[in-house]
Formats: structure tokens, sequence, C-alpha cells
């Protein structure tokens, strides 16, 4: 295996339209044909002739300033930069002769005249395009000898640094900045500007005493950057370059995979040295990253090789008991007796188990099928049911497809957006990068959120309109803006005729049109006043190509599923589906969301989202499984709670999650958890779910498994095993020895073997296998006879379900109010640098940023509390209490505060109530009614307990491990 080097053009390459006008030259006496804007360079990269370069590279607009791609254009003077001179029809460029040959070295000697020439012990040696460029211009003397001034490290003649001198910046934990390697070819900064769109770097100072800056900070870490990595990409020195590079060594080969982070799916090549990880690289090639990426993804993977994995199974008689470490036979036989066991004394339906969101798809269908197939009934369920299963539901009743319309490259035609209940610059960063690049180039945005977040005032990026609602007010807010685009006659009344049930159009129509939902009427309900929702719609249905982002603050309420439909219906009302820059976009939180959903992972459907009832479907699968199969829906997850409190479901097989600590109601959870007689847990790590199991099953981090991953745009890709399962064994044949052991044969010989099951008994799945993927490098499902690339774009002729059908969405008010005893309204979200429950990025360095969680609260709200800025709160709601750091910010309005729920410490969940949508059972995290007050804990309380071992100490296993018997 080798390192996978992709090919730098240099500059972008223009996208070719049918009305693209392409232009023939001659570069170095051969004839090239491209489309018109490309540049010299790009051009001469495609014929094979690499032109010497610094400053540019093919992922940011052209610049211009090292002066080392200069070329000679016949019948023109003087000698252009290539990166910048586009290509004219009929010219004859040379890019290689005497003349530039001379110009490049002098160049170039420059440069090395302020440049250490330590390249031997230099950490980026090998992997330095200054060194390369040295070569490539044949540089073999230096005329101004190697102990020129140079621009930051210039010393005085007694031998003291000057005022000049700038040491290296070490402070953000995955990489520094070494300023004497610096050329200032400003790669950083504009990567910083145009990939990321923070805009956290600078050039300062004047002349040779320039250097690169972080911002008005002193320091990397204090700065507004976002460490997505992006300058270190771009940094053709060593000047910025990763710290595990420089501790391990440049690495040696490169594999690439998919992130296990959120739902983006970036793709990554993880470059690597023997069995060790230096370091991911976002691949350019990805589908979905395009060669972008977050700080997760790019730097917080040592969590695969923490300490705190657990890599032996383990069992224990009782909860109470200290862990056996055992074999995974003796581990897989007990859990199959004790499980067994069970269903011999309450009933086939007493036991079912939990998908993981964050494993792949080999081993979800494979969890399913341990389900339908070994446990004989259909008690399944996943973490989609607590974020995105309103979305499944909404989705498919409007459409007739339960997944997004769009591919995240759509939005780069995008003239307005529709933010709402979701936070992209954090949840999805690389996600947002694109959305914010593309309002920078001239999108209008309109955010509904309590919050206000990054999308509505951040560098370069400001939001025409935020509908700064009140939690639980989504359906009134899409409501009145539909009701203005009906009664202003906006409707796009030939794409409604053409694409929808007429019927139902009609009655919905008649439906908005009401008194009670306009603009007016609803703001005394959503505190959003009615001229701008009024504006707002305008823009909507008037602005060109609207496009909807959604997230958990529109899916994580009571209403959840009417305001999908709701949203739904604006999208056709306008017009907008179907087409590039439109569409209904549910970004997904989790890396394998979408996919857990599509494998069948609710109680009441097979792979495909097709009912457990239909016998057609249930043929497929009784023929490939050789079994007969349960007719009836089992039990959701809140069921499975209830019913095994009630005393009816006993056992469970918990793969991948944490619910004790990702669910609502964390009493409730425990409960239901205590009740049980088997609970087994498959992961990473002993998490606060393991604290109530019987048996352990070690689990594979996402750089172990050989697999798929979904992500939001319907995208599958390839998950490729980088190390070797640290605990010796894939997930899914685990999944298929337990299957086994509980009496139905269950085997595979590779997860490329599953995925062809998948295939076979999975229509919109139908064409995709490992050598379809590995020779395209992703597909969008449905991937068939008819589509056998995949389908970026749902629903362009006509919805999947033939017309699309409107809903009537009527605005329920949410049973969880404010009152005397809890006047605010707690709503929950994400940050940029951690993840969902926190296992993985608190196992990090991420750990930096943001080390516990923290309530928001405006300012008006602490000071009427007397309450300060850092001091330890208590917050309280019906369901219970936790204590958290306050911070006072004006990004919450007067009556809401707002917090994180990624560390157990604080145990967010132990507050949220047990309300959920009507449809789906999925939880009402966004609103709880709350009250705040100071608390007596000492003010490093909370941080101390987040930065422990929480797991080890919390469910005992301080202990030592003892062999069973």
């Amino acid at each position: 295996m080798t390192l996978i080097k992709e090919t730098d053009y240099g500059t972008k390459t223009p996208e070719v339209h049918e009305t693209t006008k392409m232009v023939t030259l001659e570069i170095d006496g051969r004839e090239i044909t491209v489309p018109e804007g490309t540049s010299i360079m790009n051009a001469a990269m495609q014929l094979g002739i690499q032109i010497p370069k610094l400053c540019a590279t093919d992922s940011l607009d052209a610049f211009g300033s090292c002066r080392l791609c200069l070329c000679e254009i016949e019948g023109r003077k003087g000698t252009p930069a290539s990166c910048t001179t586009p290509v004219a029809p009929g010219i004859k460029v040379a890019t290689q002769n005497a003349r530039l040959a001379k110009l490049r070295r002098g160049v170039m000697e420059l440069y090395i005249s302020d440049h250490p020439l330590d390249c031997l012990t230099c950490a980026a040696n090998g992997d330095c395009e200054l060194q390369d460029m040295a070569g490539a211009v044949g540089l073999r003397e230096v005329r101004y000898g190697f102990d020129g001034e140079n621009h930051v490290y210039a010393k005085r003649a007694d031998g003291s640094a000057n005022d000049r001198f700038r040491p290296i910046d070490d402070s953000n934990p995955y990489f520094q900045l070494e300023p004497s390697r610096c050329i200032l070819c400003s790669r950083c900064i504009r990567a910083c500007d145009e990939v990321q769109g923070t805009f956290a770097l600078t050039i300062d100072g004047r002349g040779f005493a320039s250097y690169i800056a972080s911002g008005m900070s002193e320091s990397f870490l204090a700065s507004e950057c976002v460490s997505c990595g992006a300058c270190v990409q771009a940094c053709p020195t060593g000047s910025l370059i990763e710290k595990s590079v420089v501790d391990i060594g440049q690495p040696e080969h490169s594999i690439i995979t998919t992130c296990a982070y959120c739902g983006v799916g970036c793709a990554f090549k993880a470059e690597m040295r023997g069995e060790e990880v230096v370091r991911m690289v976002p691949y350019k090639d990805g589908g979905a990253n395009e060669g972008h990426s977050c700080v997760k993804g790019r730097f917080a993977f040592s969590y695969a090789t923490h300490k705190d994995r657990v890599l032996t199974p383990m069992i224990r008689e009782k909860v109470t008991d200290p862990w056996q470490v055992v074999t995974f036979d003796e581990a897989i036989n007990y859990a199959a007796k004790r499980l067994k066991e069970t269903q011999e004394k309450y009933g086939r339906k007493s036991i079912g188990a939990v998908t993981s969101s964050r494993t792949t798809l080999e081993e979800i269908y494979s969890v399913q099928k341990l389900v339908r197939a070994a446990f004989n009934n259909n008690n399944v369920d996943t973490c989609a049911r607590v974020c995105h299963s309103p979305t499944g539901y909404g989705l498919k009743v409007t459409f007739g497809e339960a997944a997004g319309t769009q591919d995240f490259k759509s939005t780069d035609k995008t003239d307005v957006m529709l933010v709402i209940g979701c936070n992209p610059t954090d949840a999805h960063p690389v996600f947002g990068s694109r959305m914010k690049k593309r309002i920078r180039e001239g999108a209008k945005v309109i955010v509904v959120d309590p919050r206000r977040i990054d999308l509505v005032d951040s560098p370069h990026v400001k939001a025409d309109y935020h509908l700064q609602l009140m939690p639980g007010t989504n359906v009134a807010v899409v409501n009145a803006l539909c009701h203005v685009i009906a009664t202003e006659n906006l409707i796009d009344r030939k794409f409604v005729n053409r694409r929808c049930e007429k019927t139902d159009f009609h009655r919905w129509e008649e439906f908005i049109k009401r008194p009670e939902h306009s603009p007016e009427a609803m703001e005394p309900v959503t505190g959003v006043p009615a001229q701008m929702v009024r504006e707002a719609a305008r823009l909507f249905a008037t602005g060109g190509n609207a496009a909807i982002y959604y997230g958990l603050g529109v899916t994580e309420h009571t209403q959840g599923s009417t305001a999908v439909m709701a949203l739904a219906n604006l999208a056709m009302a306008t017009g907008n589906i179907g087409r590039e820059g439109v569409g209904v976009n549910p970004l997904r939180g989790q890396n394998n969301v979408q996919g857990s959903s599509d494998m069948g992972s609710a109680p009441h459907e097979y792979p495909g989202y097709r009912h457990v009832s239909n016998k057609d479907v249930r043929d497929i699968y009784e023929k490939e499984w050789g079994l007969k199969l349960d007719d009836e829906p089992g039990l959701r997850i809140p069921n499975m709670f209830d019913a095994a409190i009630d005393g009816s479901y006993r056992g469970m097989f918990i793969h991948g999650e944490d619910i004790a600590q990702s669910d609502p109601d964390t009493h409730h959870v425990e409960a239901a958890l205590k009740a049980m007689d088997i609970v087994v847990v498959q992961d990473l790590f002993l998490n606060e779910t393991a604290a109530f199991a019987h048996v352990f099953l070690p689990g594979t981090s996402f750089l172990e498994k050989d697999g798929t991953f979904v992500n939001a745009e319907r995208r599958v890709n390839r998950v490729r095993k980088v190390l070797k399962e640290k605990q010796g064994v894939p997930e899914w044949e685990i999944v298929s020895r337990l299957a086994t052991a509980m009496g139905y044969p269950m085997h595979y010989n590779s997860a490329s073997e599953v995925m062809d099951e998948i295939a076979r008994t999975t229509p919109p799945f139908q064409g995709i296998s490992y050598e379809r993927l590995d020779e395209l490098g992703s597909v969008q499902w449905p991937c068939n006879e008819q589509h056998p690339t995949g389908t970026p774009i749902m629903h362009t002729d006509e919805f999947v379900r033939g017309k699309g059908r409107f809903m009537l969405t009527a605005f329920m008010a949410t049973d969880e109010r404010a009152s005397n005893n809890f006047p605010l309204i707690l709503t929950t979200g994400r940050i940029l640098s951690q993840y969902n429950v926190g296992a993985q990025t608190r196992r990090t360095d991420n750990m930096a940023w943001h080390p516990e969680d923290i309530l928001e609260m405006n300012p008006y709200d602490a000071e009427i509390r007397g309450m300060k800025d850092g001091q330890i709160v208590s917050l309280t709601s019906r369901a219970g209490a936790t204590t958290i750091r306050l911070k006072i910010s004006d990004r919450m309005p007067q009556g809401v505060v707002y917090t994180t729920f990624h560390h157990p410490g604080t145990g967010a969940n132990l507050i949220t109530t047990s309300n959920s949508d009507w449809a789906t059972n999925c939880p009402e995290y966004k609103v709880t009614a709350v009250q705040v007050a100071p608390s007596n804990q000492p003010s490093d309380w909370q941080a101390e307990w987040n930065t422990r071992n929480i797991e080890s100490k919390r469910i005992g296993t301080e202990k030592k491990l003892e062999p069973a018997e």
C-alpha cells in the first residue's frame, strides 16, 4: 500500500453545461480543448504538464502571488501567471524554456533565503511543496547564502531576538504554527475565508515584517479558528502542520474511508504509518465534502485507541456483581441462554433490540434480522426514533419517500434558504461552510430558530430574516408563511396542477387561508412580528430557487410530524421540489441515522420502508431467511420502556446506543432497564447504559469497520477497514453468532455478503455493491436499473407516490407550558466540538473547547435572578433536576434557555419530559418548562466531574476485572 496522492490542478475546473463554450489552444506544442474560463495552469495539468506553483491550489480561487507559474503566450508581451490567465481560442503557450527557468530559479532563491534549510530534520520533509518546487525549478545553489535575515526570526547584531521574533504557536491541541517556515503565500488565509468561511486568519505587519496572525488573538486556541484543518491542508510548507505528524513522522500509506460523526458523511484518507493513524485528510473526491472537514472528522479520532475501550467480552449475573472477563463464545452463549429463558417464561415478544445509527448498514441489517428471525418478533427500533422519525413519517405521507430530496451540491444553485430548527455550522459544519459560501455569493437566508445561530449574523453572513419564534411553535410559523403565499396569490399553480393531488390541494388551500393562520393571528403565539413573517414568505415564494433545511428543532416536538408535513406543503405550494437548488432537506445528526431507518430498524417496517403486514414483502424475507415471520408491528423504544416497567418486556440487546444518557426522562429509562432480566450491551466503552447490563460485547470503531454508511443526502459511502479489529471480531459476525446461538443459523463470510443480501431484498439498494461503490466512489439511492449511478435529485418528474399530497397541519400547542414554578422554556442542541452523548469526543482533545455542558440564558433573565456569568446553577423541571454552569448570552430571547447534552455529568435528559410526537413517539426534547436558581455547588464542580473518567467511576469498573470461574 502507498499514499494516495490526489492531482492538484492548481485552479478550479469550471463546470460544463449544455451552454458552456469550449476553447481550443496549444500548450507546449500540444492541443487541448477545455471549457471557457479554465486557467492555463489547469489546462496544462490536464495534459500532464505540471507548472511550478506555490500559492495556487485547486480548492481555492487563483491568487497569482508566488510568481513561479509564469508562462509565455505567443504574440503577447511579458510572462503572465498561468494561474490567473484564462485560456483563449488559438493561443500558443510555452510553460518551459530557458527564460522562464531563470525567472523561476530567481524567485525560488528569494523564498529559500527567508526559509530555514533544515529539511532533513523538518517534520514536513517529503511532504513539502517548497521542497518539491525547489527541485522542479532546478535550484542547486542560493546566491544569497543560507544566513539571510528571516522575516520573523531576524536577529540583532548582538545575537538577541528583535521585536519581530515570533515563537511557535502550539496552543491548538491538534496543529502548530511555526512562523519561520511561512512563505506568506496566503493559502491558509484563503482556505479559512473561501472554504471554511470563518475568516479567522489575516496577515499582520508590513513588508518584510509581515506574518500570519489568528485575527486579534495571540494564539490559535483563543481565536475564532474552528480547527477545521483547512489551513493546515492548504499550507505548502511545514509552517502549519499536524502535531501527530511531528510526533509520529510522515505517513507511508493511506486508505479511503468515511467519517463516523455527523450525517454529512465526509470522505477521508486515513494516512497511516504501520498500524498507527497519523492523520485523517479530507478526500477531494468525497461526494459530500469535496476535500473539506471539521474539527471532529479531521482530528478527533483518538477515541478509537483510547485506554477506556473495553476489548474483552464480560458477563455478570446481577448488575451489582463485578464484571467477569470471558471469551466471545462464552458471552454470546450466556446472552442467548438468558434471552431464550426470558422468552420461555414471558413469551416470544418479551425481548427486543435497539440498532445504532453509528454503525454500518451491514451491522444494522444484521441486528434487525436477528430480531425478526432469531427473536421471532418485530421488537426492533433505532435512535432515529428520538431524532428523525417524524421526517420518515412526514415525507413518506407527502412525497412517498422517507428521505431528503437533494444532494448537498444542489445548494450551489439555491437562491433562498429557509433554515429552520437546525444549526448547520455547529451540527453539520462542512455543509454549513457550503451554505455560508453560497450566502456570500448572494443567496438570501431566512432563519427560523429561537436562538441566534451563526447563520443569523457572523463574518460576511447575515440572515435577511430571523424569525425568532417561541419553542414549540414551528407549525404555527410555517402555516403563517403558507397563509401569506396562499392569500397573496403566490402559489405556483402550474406546478401544483401538474404534480399534486388536486382534491388534497383544494382542501389544504381552503384550510390555510383561514384567518386563524394569518401572521397577525399567530404573532401572540409565536412571538414573531407579523410583518416579518409576511416579508419572509414573499421572499421564499418569489426569490428564485428556494430550499428548506431543517433538523431536530423541527422533529423533536409533539408536532414534529406535522411540522415536516407543513414544510412539504410549503415546498409544493411554491414549486420548489424536483430540481437543483430547491427541495426539503433534513440534516441528519449521526453518521448513519438515514441508514438505520433505511435498514428496517423500525418495528413496523422492513428495510426499504415496507410495512411488516405486507404479505408480498414478507414473502421476500421468508424466502431469503427460510422461516415464517411475524406480521404484527413490534414495540417502539418508548413502548419498550413502558412494557418493561409493566413487567411484560424483560430482555434487550442494545447495539451501540447509550439510551440511559441519550433518551428523555432519564429516571424513567433507568427504571425500565432495572426492571429487565437480561440487558446485553455492545459498544466501545462501558457507558451509562452498561451500568444496567448483564452482558457486555465489545464493539469496533469506524477505523476497524468494513461496510457502508448512508448520509443525509442518501449517499451510500464505503467505510473501509483501516485497523484490525482491536477486540478481534467484526460486529456483524458477533450478531450472527448470537442469532445462531439463539437457534437461527446466520452466517456471512464478509460484510460485502451482507450488502449483497440488502441489494437482493431492498429495491432502493438494488444496484449497490462494493464493486459499484469502488467504481463510482459513492452512490445516492435509489440505485437500480432505471438509475444505475444513483439519484442525486428526487421527485424530478413525479413524486415517488405519484402525485404530491398536501396535508392539513393544524397547530396544537404542546402540553408542556411555562408556569409560576417553571417560568422558562429549555431547548437543547449540539455544539461544534462535541458529538451526541460525547462518548467519542470526550475522549479526545476536543475537550479543550467544551469541557462541560453550559446553560445559555438571556441577560435579563439572569439579572432578575441575581445570577452571574460562569456560576453553577440548579436547573429544575417537572421531571427532575441537574446542576450546570451558566453562560449569559444575548443569543437567547427572554424566557428561553439552551443547553447541550454531551456530558453525562450534567445529565441534561434528567429534566426532559416523556412528551412525544403524536405520530412517531419522537421525544419533545426542544420544549421543557424549567426554573433556574443559584446552586450551592462549588464553581469548579462541573468541570471536575466531566474531566474524570466518568464511566468507570459511576459503574464500578475501577475494580479489577475478575476472570470467569
